[in-house]
C-alpha cells in the first residue's frame, strides 16, 4: 500500500486529541513525511472482558495511522494482564489467572475491528505479548532490570501516595515497566501509542529500544476523556461507555454526560472538523447554541462511529421519546411470572437486580416504579395480569411482567 504523506492528514494526526509526542512532533512529522512505511502498536491488557471508550480514543488514532499506510499492531497483554499494571492504582490489583485473562481477551478484535481494520489491503495485526514475555530468563530480567533505576520508579504519584499511606509496593508492580517496554523491543517497531496515562511505561520503552536496539522509538500519548471528577470515562460507574453496548445504550450514556465535556468529547470521539468543533464551543459560551442539541449531536456522531448513521437517529428518536415526550419505549419486553412474588425478588428474576440486597438498594434509592408510581417498599407484591405490570428501572430500562 501506498504511503499517504498528504501534509493536512498528517497535520492532523499529530495534533488531534495528542497530548504529547516523544521525542518531538517535529521528528514524527519528518518520518511521515519521508514516505517510509512505520509500524507502531498498541497495547491492551485484558483484565475485563469489554473494550470500552477509553480505548476507542487511541484506536482512532491508529486508525489514522492505518489508513495512511502504516502498518498497526493490537498487542493483547495476556502475559502483563496477569502481573496488572499499577498506574493510577492505589493499591496492588487483585491478579487474575491466565484463564481469565485469555477469557477477557476473546472477544477483543471483534469489539477492534469497529475500530481499525483486520481485513483489506492494509490490515492490522494482533498479537499476545506472552509469546516472548513467558519465555524470558531470570538472567534477561536481571539484564532489563539494570536499566532501570528504584528511584526512577518510586517516582510515580501512585508509589509516592502508596508510600505516603503506608500501603505496600509489591516487586511485581516495579517490574510491570520493564515487561510493556520490552514489548517494542521483541516486535522491533518504530512507535507506540496510548493514552497520556501510560507515559511512564511507553517511555520505559524507548529506553530499552536505544539500549537494545540503538533506535528512536517515538511514543505518541492522547489525551483522556475525563469525567468532572478528573476520574478516566473509561473507569467510571455507570456511564461507562463499552464497544459492545447497543446503540441505544451508548446514546443514552453520552447523553448523561456533564456539558463541560461536550467538546473533548467531539474532539476524541468524533470526526467532525476541527474548525466546526471550534464554531461549536463559541456558540455554547455565547450561549448561542442549547447544550442539550449539541450533546444530542455528539451522541449522534458518537453512536455512529461505532455503527451507522442510521442506527445513530433511530437511537436519537428513541431517546427523544423516552425522555422529551415522557413515553415508554415500543416493544418492551416482557417476563413470565409463575407466581405472586415480593419487587425485590421479581428485580433479581428479570435481571434488573444482582441479588435481593441490591434489589434493595435501588428502590430505597427511589430507582424503581410500578406503573407511574416510584415504590420504596421491597416486600411489595407484584401480582401480574393478562395485560402486564409495567416495571422500571432507572431510566432507560422497562420491563413487562405477565401472567405465565
Amino acid at each position: 500500500m501506498k504511503i499517504d504523506t498528504d501534509p493536512k492528514k498528517i497535520e492532523r494526526v499529530l495534533f488531534r486529541g495528542v497530548e504529547n509526542i516523544y521525542p518531538s512532533h517535529e521528528f514524527l512529522e519528518a518520518r511521515l513525511k519521508e514516505g517510509r512505511p512505520l509500524s507502531l502498536y498498541v497495547g491492551i491488557d485484558p483484565t475485563a472482558p469489554d473494550l470500552h471508550i477509553g480505548h476507542s480514543i487511541f484506536l482512532r488514532k491508529m486508525r489514522a495511522f492505518q489508513e495512511l499506510g502504516h502498518k498497526i499492531i493490537l498487542l493483547i497483554g495476556d502475559f502483563t494482564g496477569l502481573i496488572g499494571d499499577p498506574t493510577d492504582k492505589s493499591a496492588t490489583r487483585v491478579r487474575l489467572t491466565r484463564e481469565q485473562v485469555l477469557e477477557n481477551a476473546k472477544t477483543y478484535k471483534q469489539q477492534a475491528e469497529r475500530i481499525i481494520a483486520f481485513d483489506g489491503e492494509n490490515p492490522a495485526e494482533i498479537r499476545y505479548n506472552s509469546l516472548w514475555l513467558a519465555k524470558l530468563t531470570f538472567e534477561e530480567l536481571i539484564e532489563l532490570s539494570a536499566h532501570f533505576t528504584v528511584q526512577q520508579m518510586l517516582e510515580r504519584d501512585m508509589f509516592e501516595k502508596r508510600m505516603e499511606e503506608g500501603k505496600p509496593i509489591y516487586l511485581h508492580e516495579f517490574l510491570y515497566p520493564l515487561m510493556q517496554g520490552y514489548d517494542c523491543v521483541a516486535m522491533n517497531v518504530d512507535g507506540e501509542l496510548g493514552g497520556n496515562d501510560q507515559t511512564f511505561n511507553m517511555l520505559a520503552g524507548r529506553t530499552l529500544m536505544k539500549a537494545l536496539k540503538n533506535k528512536e522509538k517515538f511514543v505518541m500519548t492522547t489525551k483522556l476523556l475525563v469525567d468532572p471528577t478528573g476520574q478516566k470515562m473509561g473507569k467510571s460507574e455507570g456511564n461507562m461507555i463499552r464497544l459492545s453496548d447497543s446503540a441505544d445504550e451508548m446514546f443514552g450514556k453520552v447523553m448523561s454526560w456533564t456539558d463541560g465535556m461536550m467538546i473533548s468529547g467531539f474532539e476524541l470521539m468524533t470526526d467532525v472538523p476541527d474548525e466546526e468543533i471550534v464554531t461549536i464551543s463559541k456558540s455554547l459560551i455565547r450561549e448561542e447554541a442549547n447544550p442539550r442539541d449539541v450533546k444530542a449531536r455528539l451522541a449522534r456522531e458518537v453512536v455512529a462511529g461505532f455503527y451507522s448513521q442510521e442506527e445513530a437517529q433511530k437511537a436519537s428518536d428513541a431517546f427523544d421519546q423516552l425522555f422529551k415526550q415522557h413515553e415508554v419505549p415500543q416493544d418492551v419486553p416482557e417476563y413470565r411470572l409463575k407466581a405472586v412474588a415480593s419487587l425485590a425478588d421479581v428485580l433479581v428474576q428479570v435481571g434488573f437486580a444482582k441479588s435481593k440486597s441490591d434489589a434493595r438498594r435501588l428502590i430505597d434509592g427511589g430507582g424503581v416504579k410500578v406503573g407511574e408510581k416510584v415504590m420504596s417498599d421491597p416486600e411489595f407484591l407484584v401480582n401480574p395480569d393478562k395485560a402486564g405490570v409495567l416495571i422500571q428501572k432507572g431510566k432507560r430500562h422497562f420491563i413487562k411482567v405477565v401472567e405465565s
